[in-house]
């Protein structure tokens, strides 16, 4: 009996992170073109995944024109204002389109309603790329 191994497990796991990589480009395509979808999110997972199956393709997404925002995000999970103004008007608009559409029963708006607050507090709560490059104040 002739017996050929598969691809090692490390292989697999690279080809799922490139294809996963390859998705989350996609969608961040979508939400460079879609005025409530997120784009940045989706470019961090993709570098993120990228790292991880195609230094080639993490180097190109790193060079882009959405490298600086992702390399704030990677160095010192900085934010910028802007990004931070268009994420929070997102989630609003989001979470009003969700009351009018589905009319959700007051447990659900509640929980739906609570989970993007503590989204929101997270993304306020990271540090702004401007506040990144302002010199340290001394004590003396």
């Amino acid at each position: 009996m002739n017996f050929t191994p598969g691809p090692s497990r490390s292989a697999l796991q690279r080809v799922v992170y490139l294809c996963l990589g390859l998705v989350m480009v996609g969608l961040g395509i979508i939400g460079a073109i879609l005025p409530l979808m997120p784009t940045t999110i989706f470019l961090i997972l993709a570098a993120w995944f990228f790292s991880r199956s195609s230094p080639r393709l993490e180097a190109h997404l790193m060079n882009s024109r959405f490298g600086g925002p992702l390399r704030d995000w990677r160095e010192n999970g900085a934010i910028s204002r802007k990004s931070k103004m268009l994420a929070l008007i997102g989630m609003s608009v989001g979470y009003a389109v969700f009351l009018i559409a589905s009319k959700p029963s007051i447990f659900l708006a509640i929980v739906v309603g609570a989970s993007i607050l503590a989204c929101a507090a997270y993304v306020v709560s990271r540090p702004g790329s401007a506040e990144l490059n302002q010199p340290e104040e001394s004590d003396g």
